[in-house]
């Protein structure tokens, strides 16, 4: 396939706003299903993981390829709950462009907020779809400004309602100026397009005079015919509106109701229209590794250079072992090659490629640059890692997750199940880069941590059904962290005999606190040049680990900056094992004269409902410690937006729907950790 003639989309919005709803109906109109799966029956093509029908919602980023007007589209649909961002991320990582599903009804949601900046950073044009257009409360106009002020983008009206929530009829259509409607019998396979009925001209003409106006505002070209009064023709206006998505001067919006099949057609022609292929985009930036240095380089989208992929997602099959999901940036792969992975700098060997199609798949003899496609045989390979040829070692930005802010205690039911438990951790923690696992040095507890209450129950209801693991789960606990009010300098000097040889070390080190947000970093400002490296990497390594290991309580430090001024070397009795000790001890001398403390993590907490229960939702969210820092008014209702510390947090479902009647509901997301009032209880 060409690659002008390629799309990698995702399918991005908040959650409930139908992003798989609407991913199903493009399959089903481009052929690629040929019954509609419904969310509600459990039923839908692109949830196919047995939790995600049970449960009603995405939590795999599914991918599928389909083809339309001679084009071949790769979807990825993602999940919209905030506690699987990850999944979000690595797949707008890898998308050229995305579709962003919008409600008619509530307009920008929490959620849409998360996935649009997430889009921003890593520069995806994008496309809006304003769903459920025929539910009682529906405002194109009003959720396109919402758009507008909340994320000060130029939005672009492709179409505008005839008639909204259950008058909704169909779209008047301003590039062609005709109306669609669609056929209920045939679920909506079939539509009629007519001329503009003439009570709907004057707001349809107004429509397309802004939509020429702001055109013509991004293209120079379109701006001269238009001052010079000339007549701009449909093909030009689409040339110069795929041009502004493209740069993402503005966004153009479609609409519908995919649930009723309704609006689907012209919302795929859009991405064929707008969206870009791969070689519209920026060049992919990577790091060249060369023997001491790397340098950074551009990696053009073609077939004919050298291979190079990134490994964006790792899906466990209990047939076929590890799916390793590849974007291709350069070059081609073939089935049965060998290949090298330049993160962990090994060769292996690609058995087969497949293309996916949600849970089914098709077998390929290769995959070339600007393509979406399946490995298996990948031994080794890890979510981010850059896959290619040993003669061309290029590491692609590796992707940056969240840490975790919640764990849980897991006990195997006997002594048999414990290998088998720690096999599927392993296979889990490779699929999802959020989820983490560690064994606790005092208690001997196996302690797993994930983004929150819903994210950890999936993953144990997974290893108990998928894996059959019986295991016994205990109660969530936070994750805090550690680092240090002010700052602290120590000296150490380590001497021991082993095996009747002496082990010495000095060092002395310099610890303090770093701005909010920023990553740990270790220094060595001291001259190193008459030292071994293995000695420098070792003293590294001791205080990398000691960072991980936390000063007074065993959770991690965060926000804290270690120089080493001083290391005292002896040639004859200094070795890697007493430097890495002396820093683990002088880590600990140093972090306890800057005045330590400890951090809890703190949440974005979002509360929708009526607007007859803001008093009583907001009395539940005090009560828990929380602070409201705004409101916002919907068709819908209220929208609290508050922060509240995580540990406050647990059964707050309960509490809410008790104070409510049932009728809010809340989500919650990682905002940064704050000093804990009062400390921990040591035991």
């Amino acid at each position: 396939m060409a690659l002008d003639k390629m799309r990698n989309i995702g399918i991005m919005a908040h959650i409930d706003a139908g992003k798989t709803t609407t991913t199903e109906r493009i399959l089903y109109y481009t052929g690629k299903i040929h019954k509609i799966g419904e969310i509600d029956d459990g039923q839908a093509t692109m949830d196919w993981m047995q939790q995600e029908q049970e449960r009603g919602i995405t939590i795999c980023s599914a991918a599928t390829t389909t083809y339309w007007r001679d084009h071949q589209i790769n979807i990825i649909d993602t999940p919209g709950h905030v506690d699987f961002t990850a999944e979000v991320e690595r797949s707008l990582r890898v998308l050229d462009g995305a579709v962003a599903v919008i409600c008619a009804v509530d307009g920008v949601q929490p959620q849409t907020e998360t996935v649009w900046k997430q889009a921003d950073e890593f520069h995806v044009p994008r496309i809006c779809f304003m769903n459920k257009m025929d539910r009682i409360g529906a405002d194109f106009f009003g959720s396109m400004n919402d758009v507008h002020e909340k994320f000060g983008v130029d939005c672009l009206a492709l179409q505008i309602p005839i008639g909204e929530g259950p008058d909704f009829e169909g779209v008047i259509d301003l590039i062609a100026m005709k109306e669609i409607r669609w056929h209920e019998e045939d679920e909506g396979e079939t539509f009629d397009v007519t001329d503009i009925d003439a009570s709907r001209l004057p707001q349809a003409q107004e429509w397309r005079e802004k939509l020429i106006d702001m055109v013509a505002g991004s293209d120079d070209d379109l701006a001269e015919i238009y001052l010079e009064g000339g007549e701009i023709t449909n093909d030009q206006l689409k040339t110069a509106i795929r041009k502004g998505t493209i740069s993402q001067s503005f966004v153009p919006f479609v609409m519908g109701s995919a649930r009723h099949n309704q609006g689907v057609q012209p919302l795929i022609d859009a991405v064929i229209d707008y969206l870009p292929c791969p070689t519209d985009v920026p060049a992919a930036k990577g790091n060249k590794v060369k023997k001491d240095q790397m340098e950074e380089i551009e990696v053009p989208c073609d077939a004919t250079k050298m291979p190079l992929g990134l490994v964006f997602k790792i899906q466990y099959d209990r047939e076929m072992g590890p799916l390793c999901y590849v974007r291709m940036y350069s070059g081609k792969i073939q089935a049965g090659t060998q290949i090298y992975n330049t993160n962990k700098k090994k060769r292996e060997r690609v058995n087969r490629i497949l293309r996916m199609h949600a849970n089914k798949s098709e077998p390929c003899d290769s995959v070339s640059a600007g393509d979406i496609a399946v490995f298996i045989g990948l031994k080794f390979a890890q979510t981010g890692d850059s896959i290619g040829s040993e003669a061309f070692t290029v590491l692609l930005e590796q992707p940056v997750f969240p840490q975790p802010v919640i764990s849980v205690a897991l006990e195997p039911e006997s002594m048999s199940e414990k290998d088998k438990m720690n096999e599927t951790l392993e296979i889990l923690s490779r699929e999802d880069p959020t989820f983490t696992s560690h064994e606790d040095a005092e208690t001997g507890q196996l302690i797993i941590s994930g983004m929150g209450e819903l994210h950890l129950d999936v993953l144990v209801t997974r290893m108990k059904d998928d894996f059959g693991v019986k295991c016994n789960v205990g109660a969530p606990q936070v994750t805090y962290r550690e680092s240090v009010s002010g700052s602290g300098t120590a000296t150490e000097e380590y001497s021991r005999v082993l095996g009747g040889k002496e082990n010495t070390a000095g060092l002395t080190i310099e610890v303090r606190r770093l701005e909010k947000g920023e990553a740990n970093n270790v220094e060595i400002a001291c001259k190193t040049s008459e030292i071994p490296e293995e000695i420098v990497e070792s003293i590294r390594h001791g205080l990398q680990n000691a960072l991980d290991a936390g000063i007074n309580y065993g959770y991690p430090c965060t926000e804290m900056g270690v120089k080493v001024t001083d290391i005292v070397y002896n040639e004859l009795t200094s070795t890697p094992f007493a430097f890495e000790a002396c820093a683990s001890q002088v880590f600990d001398k140093a972090c306890n004269a800057a005045t330590p403390e400890i951090l809890e993590p703190v949440m974005n907490v979002d509360i929708s409902c009526p607007k007859e229960f803001v008093g009583p939702a907001s009395s539940q969210l005090s009560q828990r410690g929380g602070s409201i820092m705004g409101q916002d008014s919907k068709v819908s209702g209220e929208i609290i937006h508050a922060q509240a510390p995580m540990a406050n947090m647990f059964g707050f479902t309960t509490n809410l729907r008790s104070a409510t009647q049932g009728r809010a509901s809340f989500s919650m997301e990682f905002s940064h950790f704050q000093v804990k009032v009062g400390g921990l209880n040591r035991y």
